[in-house]
């Protein structure tokens, strides 16, 4: 009986056996069924994986595109870049007369320490490592051809290189802002990436497209012959030329340094555009950098970053003035300080003012009483926005650099307004200001500044796009032109003006000077320190056949002096004058300067001997024997180009010939002569209707006709 109570349990056990081994068996089949059918198993793409594991793919680099000048010098380039390593396992040794690996630490650390910049204590714990190799860090990062070869003359064990490329730039601090810089990524070492300037802004067109190459491949990671690759070839980055002529931007860089090591400022911005087409020919700021070296303590480019530009805007209120028929530069006003209705006083630089003036001589001494009084009595604030707004000012100009600012034109209420027309509460750009002054180099057009001259394919050589002149419209008259012209010339080139600083020896340079004080971020309204101001300059050059437009600022300079700016900006022109050869060097031989003292009651044949002994030109009015007048005044300075004028105490004058003279020139010399003046038109004198030598009589009055000196 129990011999068969155990045969059964035998039998039972065994089908348990069977059954469970027949349960196990159509699991592992429908496994199988599943793994053979199914893209996807827990998760993990069968198919991705093995292909990964048979599969590889080659990035074949895109050749990042060179940056040139008009005049072809290269300014961004690509060159071969290493980064050092260093083996540090015993396994790559099979020799041990031939090391693989470092075997002496502190020798190696020793001599890459000066090499790399990298302290021995450093360098050091990273060859103690516990690991197949190590890297140096940044340092060890972006090596020349020049270092790579140093490090190998010291045959050193173990120690190797990677190489790839990187961005260098051949002029060093050259157009530093403008360039900007692309630098290796710190994701992927062989991706350089732009990251300010051009190098940024067109970062796609200049990085290309990179290619590949892709293979099955054998355990040991070669490709499996006769096997089929797919290749993507890389598409080269654009090269792109830029509108920069590397001699003016020489001109500007050279002459803003001269400026910082004279004087000293807290920064400098120059630019220099194409007169006729509005082509950017240089610009740049200073102090600069290297991005070579990328030591940036100012990563602003104040070329297009907005700041209160100060009575530059003076040129375009009064266009807005012009245009929108209400100015008349005969009509006067009494300088000085003007009270506003809510009590505020604002005043003109020389707060004693020059009398009662006409708008056209508060032009030129740049008197801000002159711009609210015209405001005042002709003009409303949405006609002066408007007009600005047609130059440009409240918006980007769409010059190809990043963060380019818009500026702010905000102003409502009756002292902002007077404000904004010289300048003070609102901001520009020295790009939209070189905008702006284009129509009155074109004829009445505004042109949009361009910086891209073409962009060409590096592969077929072809041109992809290509700059040009670009009208926008239409913005101001003939006349217009013709006054601006004519008051921006008696500004910088007759005697005793604002801009007489900026004057060079041609007599071609012509321009509107501007003083902003530096607004007070922390209490509010301005900074009163005498360096606490933005000086700039906006010139045309020259007048009789504009070839530039400058436009130049400068913040801090040393004692709030104007020789900086006036000095760079004037050497700028000249230089350039010589290199377009617009230079009129016939006027420019032997030119002599003096300061003129005072002769009033002096004796005249003593005066007569001061002036021929110093070289200067003289006419003198009335047979007295004392000088009773003198224009120009003292202190002064003039050259031999100029003309002293001197009343003497006579009994008795007759009228001069003033034909050819400024209309200042001419109505001063009238004026101090007892006459009337009456001026028709504007510019120089062309006629008078009172003849040479009559007898001047109490109470006459002369007509001056006037004609803008100025050819187009």
């Amino acid at each position: 009986m129990k011999r068969k109570k155990k045969t059964r349990n035998k039998i039972r056990y065994s089908k348990i056996v069977i059954l469970l081994s027949l349960f196990l068996f159509v699991i592992m089949i429908l496994r199988v069924l599943e793994l053979s059918t199914s893209k996807k198993i827990d998760g993990t793409n069968l198919q991705e994986l093995a292909s990964k594991r048979t599969t590889k793919k080659e990035i074949i680099e895109a050749k990042r595109g060179t940056i040139y000048s008009k005049d072809n010098e290269q300014l961004a380039i690509n060159v071969a870049s290493y980064k050092i390593i260093a083996y540090l396992s015993e396994a790559r040794t099979d020799k041990k007369d031939n090391p693989q690996h470092v075997v002496d630490k502190e020798k190696t650390a020793k001599e890459l320490s000066p090499i790399l910049g990298i302290s021995e204590e450093d360098i050091l714990k990273r060859l103690n490592k516990d690991s197949y190799q190590t890297e140096f860090g940044s340092k060890g990062k972006g090596l020349s051809e020049l270092v790579k070869n140093k490090i190998e003359s010291l045959n050193l064990p173990g120690i190797d290189f990677i190489e790839s490329y990187k961005r260098y730039y051949p002029k060093g601090q050259f157009l530093s802002y403008t360039l900007g810089y692309a630098k290796n990524s710190e994701d992927e070492e062989d991706n350089i990436v732009g990251e300010m300037g051009i190098e940024k802004y067109y970062d796609k067109i200049l990085r290309g497209k990179d290619g590949s190459i892709t293979y099955q491949k054998d355990l040991r990671g070669y490709k499996i012959v006769d096997t089929p690759e797919v290749k993507e070839d890389a598409v080269e980055g654009k090269d792109i030329y830029l509108t920069i002529d590397s001699n003016v931007q020489f001109f500007i860089e050279q002459s803003m340094n001269k400026s910082l090591n004279e004087y000293g400022y807290d920064w400098f911005t120059m630019v220099v555009a194409d007169a006729k087409t509005g082509a950017i020919l240089g610009m740049a700021n200073s102090p600069s950098f290297d991005p070579n070296k990328r030591e940036i303590k100012d990563y602003i480019d104040h070329t297009i970053t907005g700041y209160e530009p100060g009575s530059t805007m003076k040129t375009f209120t009064y266009m807005a003035a012009l245009e929108n028929g209400v100015y008349d530069g005969n009509e006067t006003y009494k300088s000085g300080v003007y009270s506003a209705s809510d009590g505020t006083e604002i005043g003109d630089w020389n707060r004693n003012g020059w009398g009662v003036i006409s708008y056209d001589r508060g032009y030129a001494y740049s008197s801000n009483v002159g711009v609210i009084n015209l405001i005042n009595r002709h003009m409303n604030s949405a006609m002066l926005r408007q007009y600005f707004r047609k130059l440009g000012f409240g918006h980007k100009t769409g010059i190809p650099l990043p963060n380019e600012m818009s500026g702010l034109l905000n102003f409502k209420y009756e002292t902002e307004i007077y404000n904004a027309g010289f300048g003070q509460g609102i901001t520009t750009t020295a790009i939209q200001n070189i905008q702006a002054l284009t129509p009155l180099t074109n004829d009445g057009m505004l042109l949009k500044p361009y910086l891209i001259d073409r962009m060409v394919n590096p592969a077929t050589k072809e041109v992809v796009y290509k700059g040009k002149k670009e009208k926008i419209e239409r913005v101001a008259s003939t006349a217009t032109v013709e006054k601006m012209i004519s008051l921006m010339d008696t500004t910088v080139n007759e005697v005793g003006y604002t801009g007489s600083g900026y004057r060079i020896d041609s007599h071609e340079l012509i321009g509107k000077t501007g003083t902003a004080q530096i607004a007070n971020e922390k209490s509010g309204g301005y900074l009163t320190g005498k360096a606490d101001i933005i000086s700039s300059f906006a010139g045309i050059y020259p007048k009789s056949n504009p070839q530039i437009i400058v436009y130049a600022s400068v913040k801090r300079p040393a004692g709030g002096s104007q020789k900086p700016i006036s000095n760079a900006v004037k050497e700028v022109v000249v230089n350039v004058g010589k290199y377009l050869g617009t230079e009129k060097t016939t006027i420019t031989d032997n030119i002599i300067e003096y300061k003129l003292p005072s002769f009033i009651n002096k004796d005249i044949d003593k005066v007569k001997t001061t002036l021929t002994n110093n070289s200067m030109n003289y006419k003198i009015y009335g047979d007295g024997n004392k000088i009773i007048k003198q224009y120009p005044e003292k202190n002064v300075k003039v050259t031999n180009k100029d003309t002293v004028y001197l009343i003497t105490n006579a009994t008795k004058y007759t009228v001069p010939n003033v034909v050819g003279l400024s209309s200042k020139e001419a109505k001063t010399i009238l004026e101090m002569l007892g006459l009337k003046v009456k001026l028709e038109g504007s510019g120089y004198v062309n006629s008078q209707n009172i003849g040479e030598n009559t007898e001047i009589a109490n109470g006459m009055e002369i007509t001056l006709t006037l004609s803008p000196k100025f050819n187009s």
